[in-house]
């Protein structure tokens, strides 16, 4: 049921997956993203749906398409940022190995928010449609 492992793209996560011998699984992702103001601490989580698999290598193994929503939160020194997730994901399972390795999309829509030295300012975070990233997670 659970899975581990990192993500690389917009930043840097580990990523612990759990639930994936039912229809749907949860996700978690810590760590260090770098599309904002410098390097930020970030939190995803998400609820994840298995779409459908593919038997497009049969030897080999079993290609993937799920799709999640869930909530992004993160931040650093007089800089927050929080927002909903949706997640989309293309992968492949080997078969001789537990390992899977997927990409995916995972756009947040939500505010950002300076403050500090006595005023804020909040507006839309665009760059969070700028959230792609490559995984690779072992299957217990």
């Amino acid at each position: 049921d659970w899975s581990v492992g990192g993500r690389l793209g917009s930043g840097f996560q580990a990523v612990g997956q759990y639930g994936h011998n039912q229809n749907s699984y949860i996700e978690g992702r810590f760590g260090a993203g770098w599309l904002d103001h410098g390097v930020t601490a970030d939190f995803t989580a998400l609820h994840n749906w298995k779409v459908c698999t593919m038997d497009w290598t049969p030897r080999a193994g079993e290609w993937f398409f799920d799709a999640g929503v869930g909530l992004n939160i993160g931040g650093e020194s007089h800089y927050a940022y929080l927002g909903v997730a949706g997640m989309a994901r293309l992968g492949f399972k080997f078969y001789d190995a537990p390992v899977s390795l997927s990409v995916d999309y995972t756009p947040v829509i939500g505010p950002a928010i300076v403050y500090g030295g006595g005023h804020s300012h909040a507006g839309f975070r665009d760059i969070g449609f700028a959230n792609l990233g490559l995984t690779c997670t072992y299957n217990f």
